[in-house]
């Protein structure tokens, strides 16, 4: 893939002009090339093609629509390399990517378009300012809160081992002249936080499953809560989404149908959120759903032996990971994306069991009985062996279940960062790349070179390593 040739600020530009009015008298008083956003957007309609384009923006390949939820597992140890494979992510299989890396580069750009595409919505004053602009603007808020999550926790180190870190660059206002440097990781949680609670003061709307909504933002503040460590806060948060956001989880019965389901719904059944990749809007070969699918050309990621181990006999989870041939090897594949055509597998964000998850690992210090009935909830419902350990068994059930139920949704390596997990791989893995310690470098991607290149300011802060 190509490298970033443009830094972060100055991305905005190619799409502005796009959403200026067809009015015979605003394209001769405006020239198209030098619109600003407060021009550009300055009806509730523009406003909505904006942010469809910020929703779209998420689909980039390198960002949600498969590079973030692909490496969340590769660099685990949930998915491993065929060895019959087409190349892709296997320096994230090795960890020997680097600066030159195009998927380092892609998730680096694609965040910040999405971000610049938000923050002409968030920033554009129109009159009057109606329930419909609240709507766009918290939706707005929460995407941008979603691309600093994936940015913090990839290039920044976690919360937990230094708040005081080098996170990323905070961008919030459009300058083609800023050169911004690395904000502390502490002040992107800061600005993530607060987006998410101007989301959930502005949203009143349910659209559907691939829009945020109230409850959606409230899930990811939950998340990234616990990612800070505020286990209090994520407590809240989870359970205002349970108790009042009117979602039904899956249960035993309906788990299989969830996952072949490949189609945006409005019955609030278990998805708060995910990036939708219909017949019209897909990234064809490029899909997630092709790197895992072993009915296409791809299937290049397999399940871990070790993760497949982890469940038991009767759990329904088992189900979407049959076991196939692939060069003459008997391999666990992954089916949890298993539509390769039309309407492809959408990309999950936030599922309404993760928010019991969070509940659960959120009480265990101070309220284990609350802890196992949360945790429970969702063994319950995967036909699943209760768990009734206590003190740090429990927790590291928690965490285990967290495995296996979010597996190959980009979450375990997320949560290995911000446990201070060594990632410990087994014979699956290449013998080189089969232990990393929370201390080595390569545990935080590399800050892209053209983004060093483009931007003097952030040149001296380039990650330790690399």
């Amino acid at each position: 893939m190509n490298q970033i040739k443009k830094p972060i600020w100055i991305l905005l530009l190619a799409g502005v002009a796009t959403f200026s009015s067809c009015k015979k008298e605003f394209l001769e008083l405006n020239s198209p090339t030098s619109l600003v956003p407060a021009v550009a957007l300055g009806k509730e309609a523009d406003l909505l093609v904006a942010l469809r384009g910020a929703y779209a923006s998420l689909r980039n390949v390198d960002h949600m629509g498969r590079t973030v939820p692909m490496i969340g597992d590769i660099m685990a140890d949930n998915a491993y390399q065929s060895t019959l494979n087409t190349n892709r992510y296997t320096l994230f299989n090795n960890y020997t990517y680097n600066t030159l890396d195009g998927n380092v580069a892609g998730l680096w750009s694609a965040a910040y378009n999405t971000i610049l595409r938000c923050n002409n919505v968030i920033n554009t004053t129109i009159t009057p300012n109606t329930a419909n602009v609240d709507q766009y603007k918290g939706e707005a808020y929460a995407i941008r809160a979603l691309c600093y999550f994936n940015l913090v926790r990839y290039f920044g180190k976690p919360f937990a081992e230094d708040p005081n870190a080098l996170g990323v660059p905070i961008v919030t206002t459009y300058n083609p002249d800023d050169k911004p440097t690395r904000a502390k990781v502490s002040d992107v949680y800061n600005l993530m936080i607060a987006d998410l609670e101007k989301a959930y003061s502005l949203m009143t709307k349910y659209t559907n499953s691939s829009q945020f909504s109230k409850y959606a933002a409230k899930g990811l503040q939950a998340k990234v809560y616990l990612t800070k460590g505020d286990n209090a806060n994520a407590l809240t948060a989870a359970l205002d989404v349970i108790n009042n956001g009117g979602f039904t989880p899956i249960t035993a019965a309906t788990h299989a149908s969830y996952w072949s389901n490949s189609t945006v719904t409005t019955s609030k059944l278990e998805t708060l959120m995910e990036v939708s990749s219909d017949a019209t809007a897909n990234l064809a070969f490029d899909a997630l759903s092709y790197l895992y699918s072993q009915a296409g050309n791809y299937g290049d990621f397999l399940a871990n032996d070790e993760l497949i181990s982890k469940y038991a006999a009767a759990d329904v989870r088992l189900g979407l990971y049959p076991r196939v041939t692939r060069s003459g090897v008997q391999v666990y594949s992954v089916n949890k994306y298993p539509v390769i055509s039309g309407d492809y597998s959408d990309t999950k964000v936030l599922r309404l069991s993760e928010m019991y998850l969070i509940a659960a690992e959120a009480s265990v210090a101070s309220n284990e009985t609350n802890a196992r009935t949360y945790l429970n909830f969702i063994t319950s419902r995967r036909n699943a062996n209760p768990i009734t350990s206590t003190g740090a068994a429990l927790t590291a059930a928690i965490i285990e279940e967290r495995r296996k139920e979010l597996a190959f949704e980009g979450d375990r390596y997320m949560d290995m960062l911000r446990l201070k997990t060594d990632v410990v791989r087994g014979a699956n893995y290449p013998a080189a790349a089969r232990s990393f310690p929370v201390s080595n470098f390569r545990r935080q991607l590399p800050l892209p070179q053209g983004e060093l290149d483009a931007n003097a300011n952030i040149r001296s802060q380039q990650n330790p390593g690399y």
